[in-house]
């Protein structure tokens, strides 16, 4: 694809911080949503629902990343060549289900490490029209971070599903509550004295810990962090579990804590579990989750029409922050009850939430930037991830059951390649809790 000097004038719009460090020299990720079919895949309408659904979405989906007379980054609409984005895999014929799962995960570890061309929009979907023991058939997309995070390109997904009992109707999704920072104006000074200093504690606290972890703290080697700088080069095992929403919210009750507190005690019990089970010398070594926040101030979704708005509350883009989060140890005799995991966990985040520190860091890479160039801040987001273990997020699913293109879809998970860590774990929250864990493979 060329493109001449006259043509330069048609850049029509700049590439985001965060887009540039996502697509920089020394990072490259990507995000792979798989949706699961619960009927043979049928590709006769594929192209004419990317070209009349899909791409009109957002124009970076039309788009290449190019630089400007500069030096600085700017999406540059193209007419997309649609062959060249769908793939469809073929595999022996006739085999077992559980041989197609096989070649399936084969699959999905190749594309993961594949990095984009630079010359074609920045997305792929392959069609994998063998039955594996999950499902009939699976839908993968594959977005470039750089277009977006989780939540603007799932919500670009989700937009291009509809209801599988009446595709008439939108999708419904739960409504979304986020916990705001104490009030420290002069008017509420007497009420929140006490809040207040203990948000400027923790933002202390945690500011100073997250430049320590980004800048010289590694976390220890141990069965979730092999130390490679190279890690985000191998292949990968993915592994998906669901968990009954009914089981969720007994729990979510019973202690009186969010679904979210409830998966994330879960992930951090289940990973000191995994790591005893697989070499007790590190049972408890040093393990840092990054957990990763939308920082959009919300009660709910948007549509896609609504974030592409100049002014929009919700605004399409990379939009998120993070925090370090240490995987509390089983020599807490607390953390060594099931239960009590939970609270441990909803402890921390709660303390984590109420400091400042992810607007902190935001405006240091703002800083970091302006200063030393995206390539540089890349450099120091990538030494973030390698020196932590890995990385905890999660989107809102919808609550009823989809279906894309008159396809049931009966399974839907995402995952995140391309980070310099061993682990990386994803959820999804919608009508059944989707978790999934992504291992690069030792």
């Amino acid at each position: 694809m060329e493109f001449k000097e006259e043509e330069e004038e048609e850049v029509t719009e700049p590439v985001s911080p965060t887009g540039q460090y996502f697509n920089s020299s020394v990072l490259s990720i990507c995000i792979l949503a798989v949706l699961e079919s619960e009927v043979p895949i049928d590709d006769s309408l594929t192209m004419t629902l990317l070209k009349d659904v899909f791409l009109p979405i957002n124009p970076r989906f039309s788009s290449i990343m190019v630089d400007d007379k500069n030096g600085v980054k700017q999406w540059k609409r193209v007419e997309v060549q649609l062959q060249n984005h769908v793939n469809i895999p073929i595999f022996p014929i006739g085999l077992s289900t559980t041989s197609y799962d096989s070649y399936f995960n084969d699959y999905i570890s190749r594309i993961a490490r594949k990095q984009f061309p630079q010359s074609q929009p920045l997305w792929e979907i392959h069609l994998v029209k063998y039955p594996t023991s999950k499902a009939s058939g699976n839908i993968i997309f594959k977005l470039h971070h750089a277009l977006g995070d989780g939540f603007s390109l799932m919500g670009a997904l989700l937009s291009c599903l509809q209801r599988a009992d009446n595709p008439s109707l939108s999708l419904t999704f739960p409504s979304l509550q986020f916990p705001s920072n104490p009030d420290c104006s002069f008017s509420k000074l007497n009420i929140n004295v006490p809040k207040c200093i203990s948000s400027i504690f923790n933002t202390i606290s945690d500011f100073g810990w997250s430049l320590l972890k980004s800048s010289f703290v590694e976390d220890s080697r141990s069965p979730i962090r092999s130390g490679d700088e190279e890690v985000q080069f191998k292949p990968i095992v993915i592994s998906t579990i669901t968990f009954s929403l009914d089981h969720i919210k007994q729990i979510k009750s019973r202690l009186g804590v969010t679904i979210n507190d409830v998966i994330t005690g879960i992930i951090f019990y289940g990973t000191r579990l995994y790591m005893q089970n697989v070499d007790y010398k590190s049972t408890n070594a040093r393990s840092t989750a990054l957990v990763l926040l939308n920082t959009r101030v919300i009660s709910g979704y948007r549509s896609v029409k609504e974030m592409v708005k100049p002014d929009a509350e919700s605004p399409w883009g990379n939009q998120f922050g993070f925090l370090h989060v240490s995987v509390p140890e089983l020599t807490d005799s607390r953390f060594s009850k099931p239960l009590e995991c939970v609270t441990i966990a909803r402890e921390i985040i709660q303390r984590k939430r109420s400091s400042l520190a992810v607007n902190l860091t935001g405006r240091l890479l703002e800083v970091l930037r302006k200063f030393r160039g995206p390539e540089a801040t890349a450099k120091y987001i990538k030494q973030t991830l390698f020196n932590s273990s890995m990385t905890i997020s999660n989107i809102i699913g919808p609550v009823d059951k989809m279906a894309l293109a008159n396809h049931p879809i009966k399974g839907f998970y995402f995952m995140v390649a391309g980070v310099p860590q061993l682990l990386t774990n994803f959820y999804l929250n919608g009508n059944a809790e989707s978790y999934h864990n992504n291992e690069e493979d030792l």
